[in-house]
């Protein structure tokens, strides 16, 4: 499914049914948008969010916008404000789970010592985006897949003793049952096959 465009066709409504409120700013962040510009989409849309404050079609295009110009903390920041508007946004969670696991996978030497908890949340943002979407998106599998094996693999550089190892291949049979979820939905993908491979020599490596 393409949210981004799930979005757009909301804010294109959204411009039909506005007569003025802020819409130059909406119209110039939506023609940056259509150009790639998601700088200046930002731009705007930051300025539409100030005349219209928790206005939950701007916060959800400029956290994509955000999350297209790799400013993750900030498209995490706007996506939570979002769901506090509307909780069941599925989008909001998906986008701000790629973000966590983007800076889960390569942190800020700041934010090194929260690998843990960025992970975490990662997984919790897939597993309600796909409790609310239903279980027919195979890039939501895919992604809460790819999110177990980095999870998995973290913890296994300090796994030591046999409980800890034990977690680790739990990480990696979860991530290798959503792979397989989306073999389900998608047959023959190869580079799923590759991972499910891959996860399944990590669990031997650990025994």
């Amino acid at each position: 499914m393409d949210y981004f465009k799930k979005a757009i066709l909301g804010l294109m409504i959204f411009f039909t049914s506005t007569a003025s409120f802020a819409q130059s700013n909406y119209e110039r962040s939506m023609q940056a948008m259509m150009k790639g510009d998601y700088k200046t989409a930002a731009m705007q849309l930051e300025k539409a969010e100030a005349k219209t404050p928790d206005n939950a079609r701007v916060l959800q295009m400029l956290g994509y916008s955000y999350f297209q110009n790799h400013e993750y903390e900030k498209c995490i920041a706007t996506y939570s404000r979002l769901l506090n508007i509307k909780p069941t946004e599925v989008s909001a969670y998906y986008y701000r789970g790629i973000a966590r696991l983007k800076i889960a996978n390569d942190p800020k030497e700041s934010l090194n010592t929260m690998r843990e908890n960025f992970y975490q949340a990662s997984l919790k943002d897939f597993t309600k985006a796909i409790e609310i979407n239903g279980d027919e998106d195979a890039q939501m599998f895919q992604n809460r897949g790819l999110a177990y094996k980095d999870y998995a693999i973290f913890r296994s550089f300090k796994a030591k003793k046999k409980e800890e190892k034990a977690a680790c291949i739990a990480l990696f049979n979860n991530s290798i049952a959503d792979f397989q979820k989306v073999l389900t939905l998608q047959p023959l993908r190869k580079d799923i096959i590759d991972w499910v491979t891959y996860d399944k020599a990590q669990i031997a490596s650990l025994k």
